[in-house]
């Protein structure tokens, strides 16, 4: 009996001893970072916050030294979130083969990204890289890209947005801006029109509502409290497993179709798109076409959708920021002498692009990115990281950080991008809304010169309210950052007085 008590006793004793040096003797605990329990480390806050992911987590990266926090959770999920620009550029160039997307994040995505461009690694990410980058560095691509937005502003988008305004009718602009975003990156990246901006019943409209679920129920994956808990209902078919087989079959079913029609069509004009180089690579299986098709559809169509559903909802309440996007096209137009806006004339909106650079600080279409460390590395800031652990950069946070953009980092200041009247680029690791490193967005002047065609043809001619104007809205946190609720508005013919 009294054996048993002193094993109690002992037990007791070491347990307390377990438990002190946990949360009193424990470098981690005595520095500000994310709150970590015995055995279930974060996880009772993250499950407390998981609706909220975004905003927790910047406040408490802002609340760090260096802006970097360890994470820690049961079942061996073990990384390092960082918002330090510094860390950012470890990862992504100095130490870029030791930052692999790893298994973890591309077993995540596999269902639904297959091992396209943004899911790959080592040669197989390097092959599709190669390819790509031939169609992404040519002049005619670029020419495309205008042609090829003009046309479908002048044809689709103008007219949808001149009948909401006749009609007083209330509009989704983010949902009208991400039809219009895939129908041209079908057009530029397949060749293929499936005209969703101009009509809801086609096969184009339905993908889309399967893209976004599957885009939502994947990224679901990422706040589950353990990969066996998603693994469990994906083998018996339940819950949003089951949704996002749904999602993913209907997914593939429409981007197979792109790849028939453009099989049947290859010798035809123009057969040097995107989809076509992947054509004549070898091992060009259906199954990896098919992963091409998506990768760049979800590139495409989700990045710049959101960048400019945000601008405009911040230029509802904004009307000196306004005013000022008016008289840069203006003068433009004038010093110019063009009527319709080219390549060149596009170069000379500097503030327009400051305007969306500045959206994107504040709202980057993809706000978090995660690789895997490969082997126990030291970063820039101190912060030790194990191998096998996850490391995330904290794109979202990085914009609201006052040690990376000052006190004035809430603000929305267009002017932060110009130097005497020059639109002034960022380092991609202070501001990797387009990644940085060899991973580096290939699409970015494309990207550019889309947002800043809609903004001009938009803004010439309408006045965009949004409804919720005044409202703080909620980001919703799936693959790219969409506005939750979409972005309900009103369009108004813009009165111009000479």
């Amino acid at each position: 009996m009294e054996l048993l008590s002193f094993q109690s006793f002992l037990f007791l004793f070491l347990l307390f001893l377990y438990l002190y040096k946990f949360h009193f003797k424990n470098p981690l605990n005595n520095k500000k970072g994310f709150k970590r329990y015995p055995f279930l480390g974060v996880l009772p806050d993250f499950l407390k916050n998981r609706h909220r992911f975004l905003e927790w987590s910047t406040q408490v990266l802002r609340d760090t030294p260096t802006g970097t926090a360890v994470f820690s959770r049961p079942f061996n999920v073990r990384g390092v979130i960082t918002a330090n620009p510094d860390n950012v550029e470890h990862m992504l160039k100095t130490k870029f083969q030791n930052y692999p997307k790893g298994q973890r994040f591309i077993n995540l995505l596999q269902d639904f990204l297959g091992r396209g461009i943004f899911n790959s690694d080592g040669e197989l990410w390097k092959v599709q890289r190669k390819t790509a980058s031939h169609e992404f560095n040519t002049k005619s691509l670029r020419n495309f890209v205008m042609d090829n937005v003009t046309v479908e502003i002048q044809t689709r988008l103008i007219p949808i947005l001149s009948d909401a305004s006749d009609t007083n009718r209330v509009l989704d602009l983010q949902d009208l801006l991400e039809r219009f975003a895939f129908d041209n990156v079908c057009k530029l990246a397949f060749n293929f029109d499936p005209a969703c901006l101009g009509d809801d019943s086609t096969a184009g409209a339905d993908f889309m509502r399967a893209f976004e679920n599957a885009a939502m129920l994947s990224s679901g994956r990422f706040l589950s409290v353990s990969q066996s808990a998603w693994k469990l209902k994906r083998l018996f078919n339940i819950g949003t497993e089951r949704k996002l087989r749904e999602s993913i079959s209907a997914v593939h079913k429409f981007a197979d179709s792109i790849i028939r029609s453009r099989l049947n069509s290859i010798s035809s004009s123009r057969d040097e798109d995107l989809l076509s180089r992947f054509i004549h690579t070898e091992d060009a299986s259906p199954e990896f076409l098919r992963d091409i098709v998506i990768s760049f559809i979800l590139a495409g169509r989700d990045t710049t959708s959101s960048a400019l559903s945000w601008f405009f909802w911040i230029l509802s309440s904004r009307p000196e920021v306004r005013r000022k996007i008016h008289e840069e096209i203006e003068t433009v137009k004038l010093s110019k002498r063009v009527e319709v806006f080219g390549y060149e004339e596009m170069k000379e909106l500097h503030y327009v692009q400051g305007a969306i650079s500045e959206t994107m600080r504040l709202y980057p279409p993809v706000p978090v990115d995660t690789k895997q460390c490969a082997d126990d590395d030291v970063l820039p800031d101190g912060t030790k990281i194990g191998k096998g652990w996850f490391m995330t950069y904290h794109t979202y946070a990085m914009g609201r950080m006052e040690s990376v953009w000052g006190e004035d980092c809430g603000e929305f200041k267009p002017e932060r991008w110009l130097e005497n009247g020059v639109y002034r680029a960022e380092t991609p690791f202070r501001y990797p809304v387009f990644h940085a490193g060899p991973r580096m967005c290939l699409g970015k002047e494309m990207a550019y010169i889309q947002m800043k065609s809609i903004v001009v043809s938009v803004m010439e001619r309408f006045e965009i309210e949004a409804l919720d104007k005044d409202k703080c809205l909620q980001p919703l946190l799936s693959l790219t950052l969409r506005i939750k609720g979409g972005l309900p508005v009103r369009v108004r013919v813009r009165v111009r007085f000479s």
